[in-house]
């Protein structure tokens, strides 16, 4: 039973649609085709606008994650359900063991959402840190004193 689990995660099975590929047992490597991180190191911090192209980027990123971890969590949790446990315990020992596996899942897409949150403070905190440095004031004229002589 165990080696047809391997077999199935393995064989990419229970990823169809992913572009991880394995090379051999144990091992996998991301095809190229995963650019989001790249498009992040790619912006050079060289004003304003590449920081809070930098947050928004890194927001969405860490969405589409969020949402990609919460999705997988319950799709895993229906496949992980369906396996056959101890005959006594009429499933209840896997259904166990699957809640446990997915709620590492749910932890991760809660750490992701919160990366979210927290690219949002970072602009937030940049604007306020920096906001002379963004925004300078202008100077303002010194009030004209009253003309006694006219």
């Amino acid at each position: 039973m165990a080696d047809g689990w391997a077999d199935y995660f393995r064989n990419g099975l229970a990823g169809a649609g992913t572009t991880q590929s394995t090379t051999q047992r144990g091992t996998s490597t991301m095809a190229p085709s995963h650019s989001k991180v790249p498009e992040l190191s790619g912006i050079e911090f060289d004003g304003h606008a590449a920081v809070r192209t930098y947050a928004d980027a890194a927001r969405k990123l860490f969405r589409d994650i969020a949402f990609e971890l919460e999705f997988s969590s319950g799709e895993l949790y229906a496949v992980l359900t369906h396996q056959k446990g101890h005959p006594l315990l009429m499933g209840v020992d896997v259904k166990l063991r699957a809640r446990r596996v997915c709620k590492r899942l749910q932890r991760m897409e809660q750490l992701a959402a919160g990366g979210a949150i927290e690219s949002v403070h970072f602009y937030r905190e940049f604007r306020r840190q920096f906001e002379m440095v963004i925004e300078p004031e202008k100077a303002k004229k010194p009030a004209q004193s009253f003309d006694f002589q006219n």
